[in-house]
């Protein structure tokens, strides 16, 4: 593998390592106290913005999320940061950026990965050589954090299909982790989350004062492309249909109104053959009546069976 080129500060520390512990403490005292009102409009206005519902055991939460944004500006209440927030479309995404939760791995949820390689996939190369599927796979990765998901997405499906088109669009609400996504590096721990052969073939590790970093290689970085979308807008910014689109681990930020409209904006980008995945503690139930499940979080179209073919 060759070196990875990786921007570091020149005292080789990182932002977060460089904040005061002292001055943070001092001001998480008084950033504790949030009156009732202060947490109802700031919840209520989140949830406005990107359908994310905090109940009343989500203060801690958001008071310790938004601590360094009232740092940030100088502020000595939630008051002030709300009157500043409500004002600024800037402020709302940096606001938006601090509550976000961004957990995520290589190759999460393996159940999933097992049912493209055993089913899925076999039964695109059957098609695609009788001529009833183009070698051509479009994939969505709505909610991709840090960019583990569609990186893996694309190890996977280039190392089955190679000389196919592949495109996966991966989107995220937060500003943060697309820049972490974008740049494709992480710690070089995260290597142990993928397969062996994978990583030989598909990362990069770094060496010298690059080392303990890994880097996604440039072939899986080709068909990605990363931008911000909000899944609670009432339109997406997506053009055409996917086979596969991957929304896990996110509906769970949601209340049943705003899932049932998120499944069903997302499920009218979905070919009519194609996959919807969500995460293991999620479940449609009988929210989408487009939809019906395969296997447990894995959907398909309703009036479409996992062995159809070509009649």
């Amino acid at each position: 593998m060759q070196p990875i080129d990786i921007e570091l500060r020149s005292d080789g520390k990182t932002d977060s390592a460089l904040s005061s512990t002292s001055s943070l403490s001092s001001f998480q005292l008084f950033s504790r106290e949030i009156s009732e009102r202060e947490f109802l409009r700031l919840r209520d206005l989140v949830y406005r913005e990107a359908g994310i519902w905090l109940s009343h055991t989500k203060t801690a939460l958001l008071v310790g999320r938004l601590a360094k944004r009232l740092r940030h500006h100088g502020l000595k209440s939630f008051k002030q940061y709300y009157d500043l927030v409500i004002n600024s479309p800037e402020e709302r995404i940096q606001m938006l950026d601090a509550l976000s939760t961004n957990e995520t791995h290589f190759f999460r949820e393996p159940q999933h990965f097992e049912l493209l390689k055993s089913v899925i996939f076999p039964k695109w190369a059957e098609e695609a050589a009788t001529g009833y599927r183009s070698r051509k796979i479009r994939v969505l990765s709505a909610g991709c954090s840090t960019g583990q998901e569609p990186y893996s997405l694309a190890m996977i499906l280039l190392d089955r299909f190679p000389g196919w088109e592949i495109e996966i669009v991966a989107t995220d609400l937060s500003t943060r982790a697309l820049e972490i996504a974008r740049t494709g590096i992480w710690p070089a721990a995260k290597v142990d989350e993928i397969p062996l052969s994978y990583r030989k073939a598909f990362m990069l590790k770094g060496f010298a004062d690059q080392a303990g970093k890994i880097k996604a290689g440039p072939e899986i970085r080709s068909v990605v492309r990363f931008f911000r979308m909000n899944l609670n807008e009432p339109a997406y910014p997506l053009t055409g249909k996917f086979e596969m689109i991957f929304c896990r681990n996110v509906l769970i930020y949601f209340d049943q109104r705003g899932r049932e409209k998120v499944v069903r904006r997302l499920a009218s980008f979905l070919s009519p053959d194609g996959y919807l995945f969500l995460g293991h503690a999620e479940s449609l139930h009988a929210m989408s009546d487009r939809l019906r499940s395969i296997i447990p979080t894995v959907y398909i179209g309703k009036d479409y069976a996992i062995g159809d073919a070509k009649s």
